[in-house]
């Protein structure tokens, strides 16, 4: 070492710099480097010498290490400072995905399929980092890139019994447009109506006000059915399992049953003091709902119609379905009450009193649809105020799944064939939204209805939804098509012998 340096003397403001910036650029937390550190105070060095005190020293050193008596440093040495490398740092997307985590979840797990997609194919085309893997904090250097022609020999023995083709999902193509668009002038706005239904024959019947039309899927013609007269308009409407009568609610009070094939009124049968806003058919027994919170049964075939009564709602009965068993009736009324009704024993008519009564949707309950694959499950959807799809297990009452929509759950249709759930809603959505089940995650949303999506009904063959909204128009929706079924071995072997017979 110099002279100059040992005695402190002859150092200019230059030289003073130089080994300042050095010696402050090389102080780290090594051991090796607090020894020479050490030395260099013992060496009388003009930028660490200190006036000396008048007692010794006790406490630990700077380091924080504890010495011995000799003044020799301690075997502790402090832990590592880990310090970020920020060339290998997106500090933007990683503020970026701090302020975003926990926000946005809920709206993550809501949404449809396609804006993923969406927003896929927007990142791609913009440049935009994938947030979900950028690095907040980076402490090392990335790995260098392999050169050309580099194979890691372990990788085929990893890889040989994983095939990337078979791990794929294949899912099905669901149209968003409307493969046909039938205008509904007149429709009624109102939420606690039933106003279409599809039969088997594959007829649709369509309350416009005051008339009923029937729509031929097949020849594509439509036919007025009937009119009300005066101030009356038709409330609901329900199709016989046959599909050869139609059963039409008005709000007079009145049940009318018509012979569709010859456009004739059969029979009208009374007893409601309201408004019929709702219907069920269970075999011969007619089920019908009305605003004075009542259900009555009749059966069509006997001129004394009136075979049962059902008391629990104090509102109006604005949902009504039998289940494809025939042992259960479900009502939902504007109460905010789920009912369900056991038909009593030898009769397809439910009993007085109800089998449960479920309160835990917070509006009115109009949606109601029963499974048709799992016996005693039951879908039901709440108004504004609750906005929720719950599935129950009628047969105990517990409740089985229960989902948030964010909007307001107007009709719900089972398809047996994908195991699949669709519901329409209205505020503030006015969309249609297809649900797998009983993981009930979202595969698609139908969007195209500029108001409330009011009805829902199924095709005979299931293979096409049908929409109805209160911007008066009916949407065709080929959302759930036919599976081809693969013939059985027998069959291919009898057919392959006529072919060889011929």
């Amino acid at each position: 070492m110099d002279s100059s340096l040992r005695g402190g003397k002859g150092i200019d403001r230059f030289q003073r710099k130089v080994l300042e910036s050095s010696f402050t650029s090389s102080f780290t937390l090594n051991t090796s480097l607090g020894i020479f550190n050490t030395s260099l105070k013992r060496s009388g060095d003009p930028l660490t010498r200190k006036t000396p005190s008048k007692t010794p020293r006790k406490s630990p050193g700077r380091l924080g290490g504890g010495g011995s008596k000799d003044g020799t440093p301690g075997r502790k040495t402090p832990g590592d400072r880990f310090i970020p490398n920020r060339s290998n740092m997106d500090l933007e997307a990683a503020h970026y995905k701090i302020m975003k985590e926990g926000v946005h979840e809920n709206e993550q797990e809501m949404m449809s399929p396609s804006k993923r997609e969406y927003q896929r194919v927007l990142q791609e085309n913009l440049n935009i980092q994938d947030t979900s893997t950028t690095r907040i904090l980076a402490y090392n250097t990335k790995a260098p890139i392999p050169s050309d022609g580099y194979a890691n020999n372990m990788k085929v023995l990893y890889s040989a019994s994983k095939p990337i083709d078979s791990a794929r999902k294949t899912t099905r193509h669901i149209p968003q447009d409307a493969e046909r668009i039938l205008d509904a002038p007149d429709l009624l706005n109102d939420y606690y109506l039933n106003l279409v239904d599809w039969s088997c024959n594959n007829h649709l019947a369509v309350a416009l006000g005051a008339h009923v039309y029937i729509w031929n899927a097949i020849s594509g013609s439509i036919t007025p059915l009937l009119s009300m007269e005066g101030d009356d308009y038709v409330c609901s409407v329900r199709w016989i399992a046959e599909g050869n009568y139609l059963a039409v609610g008005s709000s007079s009070g009145e049940v009318q049953l018509w012979d569709v094939e010859r456009a004739k009124r059969s029979r009208v049968m009374t007893g409601h003091s309201s408004r019929v806003s709702s219907l069920a058919w269970n075999q011969y027994i007619l089920s019908s709902g009305s605003r004075d919170g009542s259900i009555l049964h009749s059966d069509v075939r006997v001129a004394d119609f009136l075979v049962g009564r059902s008391d629990a709602h104090t509102q109006e009965v604005c949902g009504l379905e039998w289940s494809p068993d025939g042992r259960f009736l479900a009502s939902g009324g504007n109460d905010n009450l789920l009912c369900v009704w056991s038909s009593t024993a030898g009769d397809c008519h439910a009993g007085s009193t109800p089998h449960l009564t479920l309160t835990q949707h917070q509006a009115a309950v109009r949606a109601l649809a029963w499974c048709p694959w799992q016996p005693g499950v039951l879908a039901s959807g709440g108004g504004t105020s609750d906005r929720c799809i719950k599935i129950w297990n009628c047969q105990n009452g517990t409740m089985i799944n229960s989902l948030d929509t964010k909007s307001q759950v107007c009709s719900l249709v089972w398809n047996t064939e994908y195991k699949e759930l669709a519901s329409s809603h209205g505020y503030p959505s006015n969309e249609i939204n297809i649900w797998k089940y009983p993981s009930m995650t979202k595969i698609a949303e139908l969007t195209g209805h500029t108001e409330r999506v009011l009805h829902l009904c199924l095709s005979p063959d299931t293979s096409t939804l049908l929409s109805a909204g209160a911007d008066e128009t009916l949407r065709l929706w080929k959302c759930f098509p036919v599976i081809k079924k693969k013939e059985t071995k027998a069959k291919q072997a009898v057919s392959g012998l006529r072919m060889s017979i011929r």
